[in-house]
């Protein structure tokens, strides 16, 4: 079952938990543009212009984890947590990657930029950057 955890929560554990990973499945262009946490490998679900679920996402989630690993056996135990825009694309990669036998992946709800203020502006109200949490552009 996926579990959510919020910005903070997943942080403190990839700093204390040898091996937990962060992947971050925004498109690449929001990856190197807007900015990703810092240490997040980018597996994108969806890309634009049409913005379908990328039908090799598992594999290239598998491809990703053991380049960064170098362990493949133990691919589907390791703590993974995944982060998008606000939280949406990151529960639907979540539920996808427990489909395929991952069994400890946490979502970081309101995701890297968070939820829409009043004024329809990003990064004010929560999510990774909100928080003062590290991160960087490509």
């Amino acid at each position: 079952m996926l579990k959510n955890i919020n910005p903070q929560g997943a942080y403190k554990i990839l700093q204390q938990k040898s091996g937990a990973l962060l992947m971050d499945v925004r498109s690449s262009i929001e990856y190197t543009f807007v900015g990703h946490p810092l240490n997040a490998i980018n597996v994108p679900i969806k890309e634009p212009p049409d913005w379908d679920i990328q039908l090799r996402f598992i594999e290239q989630a598998r491809e990703s984890l053991v380049e960064y690993l170098f362990d493949g056996n133990q691919l589907h135990d390791i703590p993974l947590f995944v982060v998008c825009r606000s939280g949406q694309r990151s529960k639907l990669a979540g539920e996808i990657l427990i489909k395929d036998g991952f069994t400890n992946v946490s979502n970081i709800i309101n995701g890297f930029e968070g939820d829409k203020d009043k004024n329809g502006h990003r990064n004010t109200v929560n999510g990774w950057r909100f928080q003062g949490l590290p991160w960087e552009q490509s």
